[in-house]
């Protein structure tokens, strides 16, 4: 066991799974040499060489075309994507190529290709590399959505999507590459569908995503203190949905809030929030509460951007709500 940041987790989870496996390659703007934006390809390029990780030109749709291209002929290409803002460039590649060929071809074609990109708020990036569109790519079948949180999390479901047949997008949060936190050694695998229960608690649920669950945490040990105990759920995968875990966790509190870094409207918490409805709705004592980002654009100010993304303090504002 070691203590790494995020961006060493996700760095050693592609090491190994490139020296595992020569199948696997790298693809991405500046991710030889340079080592990536956050340094999460650092060194690869040098022990790898230049046709194992590759620099591309600044075309998300060039990038996506050839992950998926490669995936077609037997490699495992890890694509890179800067920023989370340009996933709608990549849109077409993954509604109408890589999320249906599989069922098109009768299972006959795979395409084990993993898609990485940054998003959230929070670095003063402003408007155009501060965004969270992950409802953008839950919302596509034949696509599974990752988003850990922690730095074991991050290097294990890198290494599980990486070995995935089909697409993976894997999104990553620039505010959590500095985080440190006790990685194991070698070959670990979180598997992906299945949620962490981070925080055990009787009178709410927060089911929380990427450094949202960070915050969800903050707030738990805020309202710890008024003698309200929450459970803080972090699903670590968007889709496939760990409903089974969210549920049993509601049935027990009746009461559920769900927060993540996006705008609330047709935001992916408003499918959380729908589930649980739909799945819990005998056990609820209160309406399914959602918290997201203000309906704006990212402002480049700090204390406006502050303002617009939701904190330790408005989660636990809204626990309260929900427990009046």
């Amino acid at each position: 066991m070691a203590e790494l940041r995020y961006a060493e987790a996700l760095n050693q989870a592609l090491d190994e799974e490139m020296a595992r496996d020569e199948g696997v390659i790298l693809l991405g703007e500046d991710i030889g040499n340079y080592g990536g934006v956050f340094r999460v390809t650092k060194d690869l390029q040098e022990k790898y060489g230049k046709s194992r990780v590759r620099d591309t030109p600044i075309s998300e749709q060039v990038i996506a075309g050839m992950a998926i291209g490669a995936s077609m002929m037997g490699m495992k290409p890890v694509a890179e994507i800067m920023f989370a803002d340009f996933l709608p460039l990549v849109i077409d590649a993954l509604v109408n190529q890589a999320s249906m060929m599989n069922y098109s071809w009768a299972g006959q074609v795979t395409i084990p290709f993993v898609l990485r990109t940054q998003g959230g708020a929070g670095a003063g990036a402003a408007a155009q590399h501060s965004k969270s569109l992950e409802a953008m790519v839950t919302h596509i079948p034949g696509i599974k959505v990752v988003m850990p949180t922690t730095p074991a999390d991050a290097k294990g479901l890198l290494k599980s999507a990486i070995r995935d047949p089909n697409p993976v997008v894997f999104l990553e949060h620039k505010m959590l590459y500095n985080t440190k936190g006790e990685v194991p050694d070698g070959e670990h695998l979180v598997p992906i569908g299945k949620a962490k229960v981070v925080r055990e608690g009787d009178d709410v649920t927060i089911v929380a995503t990427s450094r949202m669950a960070i915050l969800a945490e903050e707030a738990a040990e805020l309202l710890a203190k008024d003698g309200i105990s929450c459970e803080v759920i972090d699903p670590r995968t968007l889709r496939p949905l760990d409903v089974e875990t969210i549920v049993a966790s509601v049935e027990k509190t009746h009461r559920a809030i769900v927060v993540n870094e996006a705008w609330r409207f047709g935001g992916y918490g408003a499918e959380v929030a729908a589930t649980i409805a739909e799945m819990a709705f005998d056990w609820l004592d209160a309406p399914v509460g959602r918290i997201g980002i203000h309906d704006l654009a990212i402002p480049f100010a700090k204390p406006l951007e502050a303002a617009a993304i939701p904190d330790a303090g408005r989660i636990a504002e809204a626990v309260r709500e929900t427990l009046a």
